[in-house]
């Protein structure tokens, strides 16, 4: 009824009966129904402990999902544990990498956190980029500043990095190929 629609591009069709981590990058409140609409499956997203404030979010955000308090290694590291419990459990991730939505506008592809790349190897578990292209042009954050429209937002699922073989010491190496990956499908200004 918003007038937003997704239209979805894969490189490689993806098992239904993988556990995945994706990783895409984060400019809009939109970006959350992306995956709601692509996943299969179990999964649950990680995401900042601000959501719980809010009280139609926090029945959603609280059943499944992980909250982490970017500000404390102690939350991240809870928050991780439990990701990697439910990932052992065949939950897929949904994670945004770079922790935030960017407060530039038009945004820009932020620092990549660490986490998700150390997981993936970890586990042992498939990690998907996701090139969320140009949501933020039909609604920036949370469409308050700018305003929102309709249009089609253009998803790009890259081809699955399997993690196989690889140590701890490979995941800058991962990060920056996700990163690369990620950044090469974005709209840009």
């Amino acid at each position: 009824m918003s007038g937003v629609f997704y239209s979805y591009h894969f490189e490689e069709k993806l098992d239904r009966n993988q556990t995945y981590i994706y990783c895409a990058n984060h400019s809009s409140n939109l970006d959350i129904m992306v995956f709601c609409i692509m996943a299969h499956g179990k999964y649950h997203f990680m995401g900042k402990d601000e959501l719980l404030q809010n009280p139609i979010l926090k029945i959603f955000f609280s059943t499944i999902d992980i909250a982490v308090n970017r500000e404390s290694k102690i939350s991240a590291f809870r928050a991780f544990k439990k990701a990697g419990d439910n990932l052992e459990l065949g939950m897929s991730l949904v994670i945004f990498p770079e922790g935030k939505i960017d407060d530039h506008y038009p945004p820009r592809l932020g620092e990549f956190k660490n986490g998700p790349f150390r997981l993936a190897i970890d586990k042992n578990i498939p990690l998907v980029p996701v090139s969320i292209a140009n949501v933020w042009q039909l609604s920036w954050d949370d469409g308050r500043k700018y305003g929102s429209k309709p249009g089609i937002c253009d998803i790009y699922i890259h081809k699955p990095i399997d993690t196989a073989g690889l140590s701890a010491d490979d995941a800058d190496v991962l990060k920056d190929k996700v990163y690369k990956l990620i950044e090469s499908k974005l709209v840009l200004i």
